[in-house]
C-alpha cells in the first residue's frame, strides 16, 4: 500500500499523553476484570464493533467506569509513522465519502478519530484499549489505540497495512450509518425485540459497515491507484479472522450462529467484496437482503 506522501487528515485527535496503562487486569467500578474477560470482550465486541462498552457489564464488570481525565487533544507528532498512516487512511475515507455523498446530493460530515492509550472518556462511556477500536455514535468519533494493530497482526493473524486500513474504514462505515440514520433506526428497535433478533440486527449493521469499507477501498483505489498486489487479500484475511464462527471455534470449539453479532467469516468477506465491486451504497443494503 503506497500511502506515503498522500494527504493526511486534520481530524485526528491525539490523546495518548497521560493515558492509562494496562497490566494483568483492568480496574472497573471497584472490581478487577481479569484478562480472560477482557480477551472475550475484545473478540466478541471490540474487533470492528460500534460500541463495545456494554460488554463489560454483561460479562460481570458491573458498577461505574474508572475515572479518566480528559487529556488535551493535540495533533499527532510529525515523526510518528503509525499516526501518519492512520491520518492518511482517514483522509482517504473523507475523500471517498465526500464523493459518494456529493453524488447523492448530500454533504458528508467527517468524524474525528481519537488516538488514545489505556482508557478514554467518550460520550458512550469510558473506552478501554482492550476492547479494540470502536465508534461512538453519540459524539461521532472513532477511537483507536494503535497497539491494536499488533494484536491484529500477531494474535488474530491478520498482518499488513491494508488490513489496518480496513479497521479504520470499517469504523468510518459505522459513522456513515449514523449520518444515514441507520444507527438510530436500529437502536430504536433494540428494546422491542428478542436477544436473538438483536444479534441479527447487529450482524446486519456490521456487515453493512464491511460493505462500506469495500466502497472506500474501491473509491480510494480509483483516485490514488495506491494498492499493491496482495492488499485486497490482506483485508479479506482480516475479515475472515474476525468472523464470529472463526472466533467462537477458536475460543470454545463450537459455533452458535444465533449468538453471532458481527457475521461469519464468509459473510464478512462477501460484503466487503460487494462494496469493493459495486462502489454502491444501495448494493450494501444488508437489512433487506434475503441472504447474507
Amino acid at each position: 500500500m503506497r500511502w506515503e506522501g498522500e494527504r493526511q487528515s486534520d481530524n485526528v485527535e491525539d490523546r495518548r499523553a497521560g493515558g492509562g496503562g494496562g497490566g494483568g487486569g483492568f480496574g472497573f467500578g471497584g472490581r478487577t476484570i481479569g484478562i480472560g474477560t477482557i480477551v472475550i470482550a475484545l473478540l466478541a465486541w471490540g474487533v470492528f464493533g460500534i460500541n463495545p462498552l456494554t460488554t463489560i457489564s454483561v460479562l460481570g464488570g458491573g458498577g461505574g467506569a474508572p475515572q479518566v481525565q480528559q487529556t488535551p487533544a493535540q495533533k499527532p507528532p510529525a515523526n510518528d509513522p503509525n499516526a501518519a498512516f492512520v491520518s492518511t487512511v482517514l483522509a482517504s475515507t473523507e475523500d471517498a465519502w465526500n464523493q459518494v455523498f456529493r453524488e447523492g446530493g448530500a454533504q458528508y460530515r467527517a468524524p474525528k478519530l481519537v488516538l488514545f492509550r489505556g482508557y478514554v472518556p467518550t460520550a458512550c462511556g469510558t473506552g478501554q484499549s482492550a476492547m479494540g477500536p470502536f465508534y461512538c455514535p453519540a459524539d461521532q468519533k472513532v477511537y483507536l489505540d494503535m497497539n491494536f494493530f499488533d494484536t491484529l497482526s500477531r494474535q488474530l493473524g491478520a498482518p499488513g497495512e491494508f488490513a489496518r486500513a480496513y479497521v479504520v474504514a470499517h469504523e468510518v462505515g459505522h459513522h456513515v450509518q449514523t449520518l444515514l440514520g441507520t444507527t438510530a433506526k436500529v437502536d430504536g428497535l433494540r428494546g422491542r425485540v428478542s436477544e436473538r433478533e438483536n444479534n441479527a440486527l447487529s450482524v446486519r449493521m456490521e456487515l453493512q459497515a464491511d460493505c462500506f469499507a469495500g466502497i472506500w477501498a474501491a473509491k480510494s483505489q480509483q483516485a490514488k491507484n495506491w494498492l499493491d498486489q496482495g492488499d485486497i487479500e490482506s483485508a479479506m484475511n482480516a475479515a475472515a479472522r474476525i468472523g464470529d464462527d472463526t472466533l467462537q471455534r477458536q475460543q470454545t470449539g463450537m459455533v452458535r450462529p444465533d449468538s453471532f453479532t458481527h457475521g461469519s467469516s464468509a459473510q464478512r468477506q462477501r460484503w466487503f467484496m460487494q462494496g469493493l465491486k459495486t462502489g454502491s451504497v444501495k448494493a450494501c443494503d444488508t437489512f433487506n437482503a434475503q441472504s447474507l
